[in-house]
């Protein structure tokens, strides 16, 4: 972003102050130091919304069109409608290309006729059907674990599950890019939480080492594959840790399950371990399984504990028959066509191979469907979504504050459904628009 919004996000606490009260004036607002100041109970002068609102206008005065919340007029797949124009996408997590095939819909569609829009209870209270159960059942033989809980939402699923088991006596160790759903569990359970530097399962050794004995439960988070920079952690050395140390080991899957092993059973299958050895597999059902909401998967007593007690579920109403019914169905096609998951890997590493052999810089992505080409700077990042843009490639830009300026990049989400020519133009598209903006 600019200058003149990172050095906002910078400003002390007395410094906001002065200028919320400059902007206050320029309002015909009243700063009476003995009256309750307005941000404090006005919305549109909330600090952190004016640096917000300053950081689109900055945008907008580099003559650069805002790039969110864009309008998709059809199916969000390998390919895209925006504006009436179709674009090669890679703004979708539509992995496996299930969202959209016939299989898929009329499964939802039947669900509908059947039981309604919605099962309109928590499922502890009215809202349990057939589909919830025959769901759970699926997704736990396709996991390899005892049993499992679906909830309405992906984040919500962590956020709910992690602050229900942990307390103030427990300790939650994370890696340094988990997810922000993890971090709101945390802050949720009131446990002590510290971040580990990404993948660094020796410093995680060394920290628990230090801290076990102080602690009642233990939790380490990892996750499958890291959204952001598209790489894997060493499962088999985590599971070790958590076993000298006597901890629990949570798995977030949103982005490995269905993408990850021969049958796309995630990293777990990847690696070769027991599934047993992870106390809480978690994934979400909006990406390669085509529908919305999110799972735990685990033994026995922690699925029954949390279906009686998490409050996310409880308190919740159940899944949708719709949502249900497509992620069953699209559970039920990944088991019957593995080869949708051997596409995405093939194409997956042909992107990365070209982007490398283009001396492009992917960061430590590897093995999987996520590919970032980091350029370094927040504006030419911008520059070159819209450029790409107007050749028809839609790819999001990551940029400052979401990540350090330098670390501005263009995140490639690959499809199963993506053709190699597809693949092949985009890289030298990205290859030839890079080279203009950095030489201008």
């Amino acid at each position: 972003m600019s200058q003149l919004a990172q050095n906002i996000s910078e400003l002390s606490s007395k410094r906001k102050r002065e200028l919320l009260k400059q902007l206050l004036k320029q309002r015909n607002f009243s700063t009476n130091d003995n009256e309750i100041p307005l941000e404090y109970y006005c919305f549109d002068l909330y600090p952190k919304y004016l640096i917000q609102k300053q950081q689109i206008k900055d945008i907008e005065a580099c003559s650069l069109v805002n790039p969110y919340f864009t309008i998709h007029e059809g199916l969000n797949n390998n390919t895209t409608l925006i504006g009436g124009q179709q674009l090669i996408n890679y703004s979708s997590y539509n992995y496996l290309g299930l969202s959209g095939i016939p299989a898929v819909s009329k499964a939802a569609k039947e669900a509908i006729d059947y039981y309604g829009t919605s099962v309109s209870a928590s499922r502890v209270v009215s809202g349990e059907i057939p589909l919830h159960q025959e769901l759970e059942r699926e997704l736990s033989d396709f996991i390899g674990t005892e049993d499992c809980i679906t909830y309405v939402g992906g984040h919500a699923t962590n956020v709910t599950t992690i602050g229900h088991l942990f307390g103030q006596d427990d300790l939650i160790l994370h890696d340094a890019f988990i997810h922000n759903s993890v971090l709101e569990g945390c802050k949720l359970s009131g446990a002590t939480r510290l971040s580990f530097p990404h993948n660094d399962y020796e410093r995680l050794d060394e920290m628990l080492d230090q801290q076990r004995s102080h602690y009642k439960r233990v939790l380490v988070l990892i996750e499958g594959i890291y959204s952001m920079d598209g790489d894997i952690p060493n499962l088999p050395k985590f599971i070790e840790i958590k076993k000298r140390h006597k901890v629990f080991l949570m798995v977030d899957e949103a982005h490995s399950i269905g993408v990850l092993g021969k049958q796309g059973r995630g990293i777990g299958e990847y690696f070769g371990v027991d599934p047993r050895d992870i106390d809480l597999w978690m994934g979400t059902l909006s990406k390669s399984l085509a529908s919305c909401g999110g799972y735990i998967a685990g033994c026995k007593a922690l699925i029954e504990y949390l279906k009686y007690t998490a409050p996310g579920f409880v308190y919740s109403v159940g899944i949708s028959p719709p949502n249900a019914s497509a992620a069953l169905a699209a559970i039920r096609v990944v088991k019957a066509e593995p080869e949708r998951v051997a596409r995405l890997q093939k194409q997956a590493q042909l992107f990365l191979e070209l982007s490398q052999k283009q001396g492009l810089d992917t960061g430590i992505s590897y093995n999987s469907p996520i590919v970032p080409v980091i350029v370094g700077n927040s504006s030419q990042c911008l520059k070159l979504s819209q450029k790409l843009f107007k050749r028809r490639i839609n790819v999001h830009p990551i940029i400052y504050p979401a990540v350090q300026d330098n670390a501005a990049r263009l995140r490639f989400f690959i499809s199963c459904t993506h053709t190699e020519e597809q693949i092949r133009f985009t890289v030298n598209s990205v290859v030839e628009e890079l080279a203009k903006i950095r030489n201008f």
